[in-house]
């Protein structure tokens, strides 16, 4: 879990967010907050909203009504790489990189400023070992746990306030996820996070607190601290 988070004002805050692909209606008014220096873990079945949540905080998917506010500052309207430029991260869960460029060059291609990448390879290789292993080979001929533990070093480099992560462990073995699991929660000692993750005792374990989503709206909350991975609680809105 993150360090002591700064509860005085959220760093991002989401009210009332309606957001529609085409006529489907997706988000029917969410409302969530995440504090400075705390995980909040965004947890329901699939396709009630989760990954639009992340989308619409990044103005890819922008909201038709809501507010959603970054230090105070409004982010609907804006572009993606204004709020990107702000401070706002994003691991996506289909590992997006350049499948040509080496994977030092996709951690290169992270860094905010060039001065500073000897200091992100250095971040990104103590991080995940095996890819100072792989530094010369091609992204795309990673093994599905590589590209996601580049995935991941990609968004640690990027001198982020707030981190989305979506779905870090989807599809890796065991072993690969215990490693995604460690970098993540090295991570969360010094950025906030707001990380959308299907393995329950994995979010419960890495996160602070929680919303779930059902059918677009949240419909609870809370410390991760007053449940565990058997709760019925949980467990009546992530079962198929």
């Amino acid at each position: 879990m993150a360090a002591t988070a700064d509860r005085s004002d959220p760093l991002l805050s989401l009210s009332g967010v309606q957001t529609y692909y085409g006529d489907s209606h997706v988000l029917e008014g969410v409302d969530l907050d995440v504090y400075e220096g705390e995980v909040v873990a965004l947890m329901g079945r699939n396709g009630v909203g989760k990954t639009t949540t992340l989308r619409s905080i990044l103005q890819l998917t922008p909201p038709r009504e809501g507010s959603i506010r970054y230090r105070g500052e409004e982010l609907v309207g804006k572009e993606t790489h204004e709020v990107a430029q702000a401070g706002v991260g994003w691991i996506p869960e289909d590992r997006r990189m350049f499948a040509q460029l080496t994977v030092e060059e996709n951690v290169r291609a992270a860094v905010p400023d060039a001065d500073d990448a000897a200091t992100g390879l250095d971040l990104a290789f103590d991080t995940f070992p095996d890819l100072r292993d792989r530094r010369a080979a091609k992204a795309g001929d990673l093994s599905g746990g590589q590209q996601q533990m580049l995935a991941i070093a990609r968004g640690l480099v990027g001198d982020n306030d707030l981190l989305l992560v979506d779905e870090p462990s989807e599809g890796l073995a065991p072993l690969i996820v215990e490693a995604v699991a460690e970098a993540l929660t090295k991570t969360a000692t010094d950025t906030t996070m707001l990380l959308v993750e299907q393995n329950l005792p994995l979010a419960l374990d890495l996160a602070d607190r929680f919303y779930v989503l059902d059918h677009g709206t949240v419909v609870d909350e809370g410390e991760t601290s007053e449940v565990d991975a058997d709760a019925d609680r949980l467990r009546r809105y992530l079962s198929a």
